[in-house]
């Protein structure tokens, strides 16, 4: 049964996700492909995306989509569609980024299964180098034209595992089994997103298929922005120096559909906020200040605090489910069930960059928020100051307001020393950042 069902109103044109010469847009319109109406099967349908040429001109399918019921999807899912860059200045050796399948398999036809309308599943075959993501639906017997889908070049892919049923012919009666199911992306590696594009893998069985079936999930890296890190403080006297001010040192941009946004609906974020920022913002901190006026060195001793707070990163993580410090999906149970409903086509997984989390080396600083004693001596004549990284991290929308609560971390591992003395031998003053060894420890009460 082929209908035409679109949205009531056309796509607009938005920046895609650029990976090299692949351009990756959203749509939320379909063409319904078919449906088991008239069988004994549960209710369930297949659909076409089919963005409005005039608002995303040149973008193909990856695969159809399943869906459990005969609703009208148009409106309220939304899947990713693809698109080559001619302009994209990419290595030429690597080939375009899509191609046509070379042939399609047929893996299930519906044969005697009562349906109104005949259906047949396929297998895009694709060409040495790329990799099909999904399948298609014909309400007939043909197989489809070439130019219904796109398969992509294998580095754009990341080897992915089935996930749940989402329809099977069961009690229609048709000669062949068959079922359609999910795909999930493994666990994201550190600056990396993998995410399925709301396609389907099919078998010709009612049963989940075997652990080695080979599914596949786009993947791209974080675009991170590296701005110049603030510079570090110097003493230019023996007095209290002020407060240091904050700079915008990275940002990360998140594609919408990783981000919770608890102010929107998912389908108010695709249509005003497909990307979002998260910004870290770091500054200096004084710890303490201390001037040695005697003739002799002496010992000081500072309490430097931690601003993180558990409670603080939990939160940000249920309003918006970013995990600072740790890969993250969109997990179906927070309360936004709307979100769910709307954007579990797209599965997926991040995980932020250890650089841009300060991660690098352990995440333990992010649960500890004990202060620590920082002891230091100061040499006759001259005064030192100590200071640590702070860093301030902002989710910010499109249009520059901000989602939720900021997130701060201090960096114990950043402590910098910076003194100013008298004592030389031209009596004159002089400002040195020589090294000078404190000692930092966690007895702090």
């Amino acid at each position: 049964m082929q209908t035409s069902e679109n949205a009531t109103s056309p796509t607009e044109q938005r920046a895609p996700i650029k990976l090299g010469n692949l351009l990756i847009n959203f749509t939320t319109e379909f063409h319904r492909i078919w449906d088991s109406k008239g069988s004994a099967s549960e209710p369930g349908s297949f659909w076409r995306p089919a963005p409005a040429p005039d608002a995303l001109p040149g973008y193909f399918p990856l695969g159809d989509f399943a869906a459990n019921g005969f609703d009208n999807i148009n409106g309220n899912t939304i899947v990713a569609v693809v698109c080559e860059d001619p302009t994209a200045d990419e290595d030429k050796s690597k080939g375009k980024a899509l191609s046509a399948p070379k042939d399609f398999e047929r893996v299930w036809k519906d044969s005697s299964s009562g349906a109104d309308a005949d259906c047949t599943i396929w297998r895009p075959i694709p060409p040495t180098g790329y990799v099909a993501l999904g399948m298609v639906c014909s309400n007939g017997r043909d197989k489809p034209l070439s130019n219904t889908v796109r398969c992509v070049r294998e580095d754009l892919v990341i080897a992915s595992s089935v996930s749940n049923r989402i329809w099977s012919d069961s009690g229609s009666g048709a000669k062949q089994d068959f079922s359609a199911w999910g795909i999930e992306p493994p666990s994201a590696e550190a600056g990396e997103i993998y995410f399925s594009p709301g396609t389907f893998i099919g078998t010709n069985s009612h049963r989940r298929p075997a652990a080695d079936t080979i599914v596949y999930s786009l993947r791209m890296q974080i675009p991170f922005q590296i701005s110049t890190p603030p510079a570090p403080p110097a003493l230019s006297g023996h007095e209290l120096p002020g407060t240091e001010l904050a700079t915008i040192t990275q940002t990360a941009g998140l594609p919408w559909f990783t981000v919770i946004d608890p102010n929107l609906s998912p389908l108010d974020q695709f249509q005003t906020s497909r990307h979002y920022r998260l910004e870290r913002s770091d500054r200096y901190v004084l710890v303490g200040h201390g001037h040695n006026t005697g003739t002799a060195g002496r010992t000081f001793k500072w309490t430097a605090p931690r601003v993180q707070r558990a409670e603080s990163l939990e939160g940000f993580t249920d309003a918006t489910t970013i995990r600072v410090v740790s890969e993250w999906p969109l997990y179906v149970s927070n309360p936004m069930n709307l979100h769910v409903l709307l954007s579990s086509s797209l599965h997926f997984s991040a995980k932020l960059s250890k650089a841009f989390t300060h991660t690098e080396t352990s995440h333990i600083g992010w649960t500890t928020s004990a202060a620590v004693e920082v002891i230091t001596r100061i040499a006759k004549k001259t005064s030192l100051a100590v200071y640590v990284m702070e860093s301030d991290y902002k989710l910010l929308r499109e249009d520059g307001t901000q989602v939720a609560n900021n997130v701060l971390y201090t960096d114990i591992d950043s402590l910098h020393l910076t003194e100013y003395t008298t004592e030389t031998d031209c009596s004159s003053p002089t400002s040195t950042q020589q090294p000078v060894e404190p000692v930092v420890t966690d007895t702090a009460p």
